[in-house]
């Protein structure tokens, strides 16, 4: 029996633009292709292994590091690990990319990129609106920096695609890395159940 390497998908961009609704749709697609799978969210990380943090740049880094441990964990024993987290900061990104590349395990970085304009119509609690209007403070992509992948593997533009085409692009890919092409002689299912929408509750993360 051959053992199925893992690897972390890591989708980062700003609140809104789409993450929690693609790592729920490739959760879908990877588990019907027989693979073990988690969804890390950063919402979910920050209430349970990161709470009392705030949101100064420390803190922040330091749930993101959390989430990149768990993940290097993870994926070194054969988990396909989805992150959706807005991880803002790109040194971080990178600290996370070389300690789970340096276990042995790929790092694909997804851009989910959306336009400001578009996030602060698709926000039905107002909370863009408020931010541009300087009425929250550290709020990621506004008030607080979002620092945009130099380089990422992919990048999905979700105000121009359907979340389908953005799937697409990303499974594409896997399939590219020859990540979903392994075969085993059994599959078990993940128990993960898929975390709910994308929220702008997330602005922070």
């Amino acid at each position: 029996m051959s053992k199925r390497k893992g690897f972390t998908l890591w989708l980062t961009g700003l609140s809104g633009a789409g993450k929690t609704t693609l790592a729920g749709q490739i959760f879908n697609e990877l588990r019907n292709q027989g693979l073990l799978v988690e969804i890390l969210d950063g919402d979910e990380v920050r209430a349970n292994l990161s709470k009392g943090l705030g949101f100064s740049k420390e803190d922040r880094d330091t749930n993101i590091r959390r989430i990149g441990y768990v993940s290097r964990l993870l994926s070194r024993n054969g988990i396909a690990v989805i992150t959706a987290a807005i991880s803002p900061y790109r040194d971080i990104r990178n600290e996370v990319r070389q300690s789970i590349e340096n276990d042995g395990s790929q790092f694909i970085e997804v851009y989910v990129k959306c336009p400001i304009d578009v996030l602060a119509k698709r926000d039905v609690k107002g909370l863009y609106k408020k931010a541009l209007a300087g009425e929250i403070d550290s709020f990621t992509g506004v008030s607080d920096p979002y620092q945009e992948p130099v380089d990422p593997e992919i990048v999905v533009e979700t105000d121009r695609e359907s979340i389908e085409q953005s799937v697409d692009t990303i499974i594409s890919e896997l399939n590219r890395r020859r990540l979903l092409t392994q075969v085993t002689e059994s599959s078990a299912s993940s128990n993960v159940v898929p975390l709910s929408s994308e929220s702008v509750s997330e602005v922070r993360t």
